[in-house]
C-alpha cells in the first residue's frame, strides 16, 4: 500500500485519488477551496462523472480516502504527491501555470517545515499529473532545489493523465498505455508497483517526452475530428453521405474510427486549451504550426454551420421560438466548457429566438454562465410550441424520444442534427424537415 496524496480535487484529481483507494491505497486529497472540501467531507460531489460517486463512498468508508485544505498535511503524509490543478489558457494561448508554481512553492515549504521539526526524511516522488507543456518539469526541479531541503530525497516525474469526461473510471483501470516520465530508477520502482494491478502497457521515457505524448495525442485527436468536419462540409456541396465516408475511412487499421464523427465541433476543456498551449509552444521554438491553427479554425466554423442552418430552415430567426436538446460538450458529464452550445445559444440569442433548453446533468452549470434560454425538465418540454429543435449532445436518452408526439407539440416539425445521431429517414417518414451535417 502507497501513501498517496493529490493536490487538486478537480475532474484529474478526484478521479485519480478515488480509483487509488479503490486500488488498496491510502489517498489524501488537497484542495484550496475550503467549500468544495467542505462538501466532499459530506460525501457531495462537485461534478458529475458516471461511477464516481460510488467509488468515493466506499473508499471514504473504508478509509482509504480522505480530504483536506493543507498541502502541509498531505505532504507530511505522503510519499507520492500528485499534481493535479487547474492549468487554464492564459490570453496569449499559454497554459497558466501559476497554480501548478503555487503548490511547488507550499511542498517546498511544508519539506522546510518538516525538516525543522526533525521528522523522519521519507523519500518522495512529486508527479505533474496535471496537463502542462514541457519544461514545466524543469521549473518544478528548479523550484524545490532552491526552496526545499534534501533534494536528493525528492524526484520528479511526469504521469499525464488520459482521462476522458463520462468515461472517466473506466480509462482509469483500463488505460491503452500508462506513461510515465523519470530519469530515476528508485520513482520508476515506486511506479511500476504503485500500477502493477492494471494490465496496460507502461511507457517510461524522459520527462519532457513525457510531457509531450499528452498534448501530442489531444492535438492529434482534436485533428482528427476537424478533418472529418471538413469532409462533412465537402459532403453536404457534392450530396455525399459523410458517415459512409467516415465507415470506409475506419475500416482502415491505419486509420480507425475512433474520432471520425462529425458534428457541431469538439468542446471541454482539453482539447480547445490544450491545442492553445501547443501552438504557444511551438511559437516560443520558433516552429509555426499552422497546421494546429487551422484545426481551430475548422472548429470555429463547424460550431458557426449550426447556426447557418437554422438561418436556412427558418429564414429569420427573431420572434421564433427554438428547442435544444443538449448543452455539455459531450454526453455523460456536466460539464460546459467550450461547449459549442454556449456559442450557439447566445448567437440565437443576439438574433431575437426564444431558447428551450434541456440537458440531463448540465443544465446548473449552464443557468450560471447564461440567464436568458428557459431550461426545461424534459425533451418534450422544450420541443413545445418550438418552430425548430436543435441536436447538441448526443445523450443516450435521447434515442427514446417519442418524435410522434414531439411533432404534435411542435409549430413546425424542423430538427437541425448536430451528432448525426438520429436515423433521417424515419424522422423524415413522420414528417419532419431534417438537416444533419454532410449527409
Amino acid at each position: 500500500m502507497k501513501q498517496i496524496g493529490v493536490i487538486g480535487a478537480g475532474h484529474v484529481g478526484l478521479v485519480t485519488g478515488a480509483c487509488f483507494a479503490h486500488l488498496g491505497h491510502s489517498v489524501i486529497i488537497a484542495d484550496n477551496d475550503r467549500r468544495k472540501i467542505e462538501e466532499l467531507k459530506k460525501l457531495q460531489l462537485p461534478f458529475f462523472e458516471p461511477g464516481l460517486e460510488p467509488l468515493v463512498k466506499k473508499a471514504v468508508s473504508a478509509h482509504r480516502l480522505s480530504f483536506t485544505t493543507s498541502i502541509s498535511q498531505l505532504t507530511a503524509e505522503s510519499e507520492i504527491i500528485f499534481i493535479a490543478v487547474g492549468t487554464p489558457s492564459t490570453s496569449t494561448g499559454r497554459a497558466d501555470l501559476s497554480s501548478v508554481e503555487q503548490v511547488t512553492v507550499e511542498i517546498a515549504s511544508a519539506l522546510r517545515s518538516l525538516e525543522q521539526k526533525e521528522r523522519k526524511k521519507q523519500y518522495r516522488v512529486i508527479v505533474e499529473k496535471s496537463t502542462v507543456p514541457v519544461l514545466t518539469g524543469e521549473w518544478v526541479q528548479r523550484t524545490l532545489a532552491l526552496l526545499a531541503p534534501e533534494k536528493e530525497n525528492v524526484d520528479i516525474a511526469a504521469n499525464p493523465e488520459f482521462l476522458r469526461e463520462g468515461n472517466a473510471i473506466e480509462d482509469f483501470f483500463k488505460p491503452d498505455r500508462i506513461v510515465i516520465g523519470t530519469e530515476n530508477m528508485r520513482a520508476e520502482k515506486i511506479f511500476r508497483e504503485l500500477y502493477a494491478p492494471l494490465s496496460a502497457p507502461m511507457i517510461f521515457t524522459d520527462i519532457k517526452s513525457a510531457e509531450l505524448i499528452k498534448h501530442a495525442s489531444n492535438s492529434f485527436l482534436a485533428l482528427k475530428i476537424s478533418y472529418i468536419n471538413a469532409v462533412s462540409q465537402i459532403c453536404e456541396r457534392v450530396g455525399a453521405d459523410v458517415t459512409k465516408v467516415a465507415k470506409g475511412m475506419g475500416l482502415d487499421h491505419r486509420i480507425g474510427g475512433a474520432f471520425l464523427e462529425a458534428g457541431a465541433g469538439y468542446g471541454g476543456s482539453c482539447f480547445s486549451k490544450d491545442i492553445k498551449a501547443f501552438i504557444a509552444l511551438a511559437e516560443e521554438v520558433h516552429y509555426p504550426f499552422t497546421l494546429l491553427k487551422e484545426v481551430e479554425a475548422i472548429n470555429r466554423r463547424q460550431q458557426e454551420t449550426i447556426l447557418h442552418k437554422a438561418r436556412e430552415m427558418l429564414w429569420n430567426l427573431k420572434g421564433k421560438r427554438i428547442g435544444i436538446l443538449g448543452l455539455s460538450f459531450k454526453p455523460n458529464t456536466d460539464d460546459i466548457r467550450e461547449s459549442p452550445a454556449i456559442f450557439l445559444l447566445q448567437s440565437l440569442h443576439q438574433e431575437g429566438a426564444a431558447l428551450q433548453c434541456y440537458d440531463p446533468k448540465a443544465m446548473n452549470n449552464m443557468k450560471r454562465l447564461l440567464s436568458f434560454p428557459k431550461y426545461c425538465k424534459d425533451p418534450y418540454t422544450a420541443a413545445r410550441n418550438a418552430h425548430l429543435l436543435i441536436l447538441l449532445t448526443e445523450w443516450q436518452e435521447f434515442k427514446k424520444i417519442d418524435f410522434v408526439e414531439i411533432k404534435k407539440s411542435m409549430k413546425t416539425p424542423r430538427i437541425i442534427d448536430g451528432r448525426n445521431f438520429f436515423n433521417p429517414c424515419d424522422l423524415r417518414n413522420l414528417g419532419f424537415i431534417y438537416k444533419g451535417i454532410g449527409r
